[in-house]
């Protein structure tokens, strides 16, 4: 091969280096770059006493992620209701293990038995001939009659304990507040569906309320205004918020979210707890979703014109009496 060839070649070895080069910066940037929403690509937050747990699945999120970041402490593990409802397992042994004073009293008429014949008096206490056989048989009746009413007593005992105290409740727990279905600010669209694990009741309000959180926390998030987001999260979640937004600035872009319309929406549970209710809803929302380099304006990721969906479940928070925020975001 000439000095030409090779000169040639090794041009195209370069510009396929180049390329290589160029798809693998692809494929590491845009994970990170597609999922620029707020609270996308984490699991984060608090459910109160339920953070540990994964919530209930829904028709919109059959599954969610594990929250990943909280501030609330990791419960302990608590025993199951079918391990502290198991009997406990029944003692091992015979009747004598399991009743040690009629083995003693045995016992020691036996050695007592024992003891007389050792010094001469006979396993009957002295009694010669068929005399002595006839005291041996009253110790046997005798030992045997004790056994026989101890048995019986205790049958008795253990009957009179195993009934019950009075008639059975019908039910093993009270029944749940009922649960409103509504649609999400929309008529004619999907309805949220009441969870049966539900122990606080949500009306068309809330669910209004549900909808256009997602809306305000994404756009004030897309503004990067936190102050907006201070009135709509907990203080945790503000500081998630606040990273995100932290480490486009470090990164030299700026995410904008903008029209966002939620499209299906599930009730996945709603409960109180220490003064506050909670509700976990599955959300499946679309939006524009476009992040830009700060410099000169262009697009990294994302379009402008074209919808992008999501499918997150969202937990609120609010006090007795007062506003939902949003407490915790959980990816499926």
């Amino acid at each position: 091969m000439t000095v030409v060839g090779w000169v040639q070649q090794g041009c195209s070895i370069v510009k396929n280096i180049r390329w290589l080069a160029v798809i693998a910066a692809m494929i590491i940037i845009a994970p990170s770059l597609a999922e620029a929403r707020a609270g996308a690509g984490s699991s984060a937050g608090s459910r109160g006493s339920k953070t540990d747990q994964a919530p209930a699945p829904t028709q919109t999120a059959p599954t969610a992620k594990p929250v990943e970041r909280s501030t609330t402490p990791q419960q302990p593990a608590q025993k199951s209701a079918t391990t502290a409802a198991t009997p406990a397992a029944p003692q091992s042994g015979g009747f004598m293990a399991r009743n040690p004073f009629l083995s003693g009293l045995m016992g020691g008429m036996l050695g007592a038995g024992l003891f007389g014949m050792m010094f001469g008096g006979g396993f009957a206490g002295g009694l010669g001939g068929g005399a002595g056989m006839l005291g041996l048989l009253l110790q046997v009746l005798l030992i045997g009659g004790v056994a026989y009413l101890a048995v019986r007593l205790f049958r008795g005992w253990s009957a009179a304990r195993a009934q019950p105290a009075g008639p059975a409740s019908t039910y093993a727990y009270a029944a749940s507040p009922g649960m409103t279905e509504a649609p999400m600010a929309r008529s004619g669209g999907p309805l949220l569906v009441g969870s049966a694990s539900a122990q606080l009741a949500i009306a068309a309000d809330d669910y209004t309320t549900f909808e256009a959180t997602l809306s305000e926390i994404q756009t004030a998030y897309g503004k990067g205004d936190l102050a907006t987001l201070r009135g709509l999260a907990t203080p945790e979640m503000l500081g998630y918020f606040s990273e995100q937004l932290s480490a486009n600035a470090s990164r030299g872009v700026e995410n904008k979210v903008e029209a966002v319309k939620l499209e299906q929406g599930d009730l996945s549970e709603a409960w109180s707890e220490a003064g506050l209710d909670y509700a976990t809803v599955a959300m499946r929302f679309s939006m524009i979703d476009v992040t830009r380099r700060i410099a000169d304006g262009s697009i990294v990721e994302g379009s402008d014109r074209d919808r992008t969906e999501a499918r997150e479940v969202w937990t609120f928070l609010r006090s007795r009496g007062g506003k939902w925020i949003l407490s915790a975001i959980q990816q499926t």
